[in-house]
C-alpha cells in the first residue's frame, strides 16, 4: 500500500475542519473514505494526513500521509522548493504576451491582515519578513473575453499565484482582494492540477471545464 493519499478538494470546501465546528471539509471526507486515518496522532494542522492546504475557494489536488513517517517526509518535500506545482485560473485581463514570470518577494500586509504584498522596492511597507517566490504563467487557452492560464510554482507563499498574477496584471477573475473583477460567484478561480517531482507519480486533478463562467 502507498504511503500516500491523493484527492480532489473542491471549490469552496476548506481543507480543514472550520474552527466554529460546522460541518464539510475535505479532511472530513477523507475520514469518511479512509476511517483508519482518525486512528493516528496527527500534528496539529494536519488533520488527517493532510500535508498541505488550499485556499477554500482553490479546487483540486491534495495529499494526504498514511503515517507520521510519510508526514514527516512530505512536509520535507514541500518545504524544498524541488516540487512543481501546476495550476489552473481564469482572468478576463488582456495582456501582449503568452509565457511570463515573475520573482518578486511576498510579505505580509502592514495594515490588512487578510492580504500578501509584493515587494515594489526597498522601502514598500510591510509586516513581518519577505519570503522569495518564483511564479511562472502560461496561457493556455483564449475563452472570448476570458482566459485560461497556466501558473507553476516551487514555492507555496500565502496567496503566491494570486498576488503574482495580479503584480503582473493577470488578476484572477473574481479575486477582489487582488483587484480581480467581480463574478456572480463571489469567488475566484483557481485549481492545483498536479505536482511533479513526488517520489511516486501523481494522478492529475482534471481542471474544472468553468464554461458557463462568463
Amino acid at each position: 500500500m502507498s504511503d500516500w493519499i491523493f484527492f480532489a478538494k473542491e471549490a469552496g470546501e476548506p481543507t480543514l475542519p472550520r474552527h466554529d465546528g460546522t460541518p464539510g471539509s475535505a479532511a472530513e471526507r477523507l475520514l469518511a473514505a479512509h476511517p483508519e486515518q482518525a486512528q493516528i496522532d496527527w500534528p496539529d494542522g494536519y488533520d488527517a494526513g493532510i500535508a498541505h492546504r488550499l485556499d477554500n475557494a482553490t479546487s483540486g489536488l491534495l495529499v494526504a500521509a498514511r503515517t507520521l513517517d510519510a508526514l514527516t517526509y512530505a512536509r520535507a518535500l514541500f518545504g524544498s522548493k524541488d516540487l512543481r506545482k501546476h495550476y489552473r485560473f481564469l482572468s478576463d485581463r488582456a495582456v501582449p504576451w503568452d509565457r511570463h514570470a515573475v520573482s518578486s518577494p511576498l510579505a505580509h500586509d502592514r495594515k490588512d491582515r487578510r492580504k500578501m504584498v509584493w515587494q515594489r522596492g526597498a522601502s514598500t511597507p510591510h509586516r513581518g519578513k519577505w519570503y522569495p517566490a518564483h511564479t511562472t504563467f502560461r496561457r493556455v487557452e483564449r475563452r472570448g473575453t476570458l482566459h485560461l492560464w497556466e501558473a507553476v510554482i516551487r514555492t507555496g507563499v500565502t496567496h503566491q499565484i494570486r498576488l503574482h498574477a495580479a503584480s503582473a496584471g493577470l488578476a484572477l477573475l473574481g479575486d477582489r482582494l487582488y483587484g480581480g473583477t467581480s463574478h456572480a460567484s463571489g469567488s475566484f478561480f483557481l485549481h492545483h492540477e498536479r505536482i511533479e517531482g513526488w517520489p511516486i507519480e501523481t494522478p492529475a486533478v482534471p481542471t474544472p471545464s468553468w464554461r458557463g463562467v462568463r
